[in-house]
Formats: C-alpha cells, structure tokens, sequence
C-alpha cells in the first residue's frame, strides 16, 4: 500500500490511498460522516487491480473546503482526480452519498468512468429532509455489530462541524434527474435490510439508468460494505469482469 497522497482542485483537497496495481481500477467513494477507512474489508476482497479510496473534502483526513461542495462539485473534484492521477477508466463505487457523487461523475465526465456501482444510493424522494435521513440512518446503525458502530462514530466526529451543511448539500441533490444521462454500466447494491436506501428506490434508480441492473445482499443494512463486504465484493468483481 502506497502513502495516502492530496490532490487540490478548484479550492478543494481529497485524500486518496492506493493498494494494488493493474487492471480494473477501483475508486471507492464513502458517504456522509465518513471516509475512506470504512472501506478497508471491501478493499482487501476486490481482488486483483488497483484500489483507490478516497477521503472527499471535509472528511477523513482531507481539510475542510472554504465552501462545502455540491454534489456536482464533488465530482468534478473526482473527475479531475482521476485524470491527473489515473490511467484510464476506473470502475466508480460510491455508497450512500458517495452514490449521488459517483452517478454525477458519469454524467458531467464520462471519459474517466469504466463502469459504476451504487451500493445504497441516497436520497429517496420520499425521505429528503434530515430529521428523516437521520432518523432511518439511526434505526439502521440500531441494528449493525459494535465495530461498523464504532467506526461509524469516529467518522462522524472527525467530519467536523460543517456537518449539518454537507447533510443539506447531500438533500438536495435530485439523483432521479440525472440517471438517464449516465450512459455507463451500472449496477446497483442495496442490502437486504437497509432502512436508509428502500427497495423500491433502490430499484427506480437501477431501471432509471440506461443500462443499469439491481442486486441484493441477503442479511446486510446499509452498511453491506463496512461489514463482511465479501459478499457486495462478489458483486462488483462479477460486475467489472464483464467489461474485460
């Protein structure tokens, strides 16, 4: 594993940690509250590649933008990574937030994107206010082992006090107007009893995309890739190799 690198762009700083070389190149997009640690068992059952996973402004270890970013913003942010750093496509994993980020990377800047995968995309529109993103965020979190818990809280606190206006950043991206301009294979994950991203919103966004495809992890909430993410890691792998 390479040293954690900074990338600026346009007055914002994301942190990436690299493992792995090769093809495909996996860049792994965390939600809000988190980074890119929360990625690490996912990481390690991607298999053969490169891995890239990122802390977006804010988050993690990256600094604090002077503004918070829109989504879109966000994504140019990731966009330019990847040409300033990356060779090629990359397969774009992004869960939760990291979703809403991702699916914008291949709208606004296709030439970087391979393929894409959205594990638990927010925002439904039937939930886009934070009393009742929280409140299905904290019914799931009920529920999930002491370690996705544990780690979940560090992140939370290191995303520092500008958290309620990257929650608002988050709501009032309309996912749903963009979908059908992301013309990249898709394939949505959702876990079986995640009660953040609903199953039937989970399955308009993959029928909302030109060639997206829906699959689920028996026995897993939203956070399907923080917990024993072998099997959302069977998934993505099956889903990458097809491109090949």
């Amino acid at each position: 594993m390479r040293a954690a690198e900074r990338f600026a762009h346009a007055g914002a700083t994301l942190v990436a940690e690299r493992r792995g070389e090769g093809t495909p190149v996996y860049v792994l997009v965390h939600g809000i509250g988190m980074g890119r640690t929360v990625f690490a068992d996912l990481a390690r059952h991607l298999g053969d590649g490169e891995v890239i996973a990122v802390d977006l402004p804010g988050f993690g270890e990256a600094p604090e933008p002077a503004r918070v970013l829109t989504m879109e913003r966000t994504a140019d942010l990731v966009a330019a990574y990847l040409r300033a750093r990356v060779a090629g496509r990359a397969v774009l994993i992004g869960h939760s937030m990291g979703a809403q980020v991702v699916l914008e990377v291949a709208v606004r800047h296709p030439d970087v994107v391979e393929r894409i995968v959205l594990i638990g995309p927010t925002v439904d529109p039937s939930a886009r206010t934070a009393p009742r993103q929280l409140g299905r965020l904290l019914r799931d979190i009920a529920v999930e082992s002491p370690r996705v818990i544990v780690r979940g809280a560090r992140e939370y606190v290191r995303a520092g006090p500008h958290l309620r206006a990257k929650l608002r950043a988050m709501l009032i991206h309309r996912p749903e107007d963009v979908l059908a301009r992301a013309h990249v294979p898709a394939l949505v994950i959702r876990g079986e009893e995640d009660l953040v991203a609903p199953r039937a919103w989970c399955r308009r966004v993959a029928a909302g995309l030109p060639d997206g495809r829906y699959a689920e992890v028996a026995g897993h909430g939203h956070e399907t890739m923080i917990r024993d993410a072998a099997p959302a890691a069977r998934l993505i792998t099956a889903f990458a190799a097809e491109g090949r």
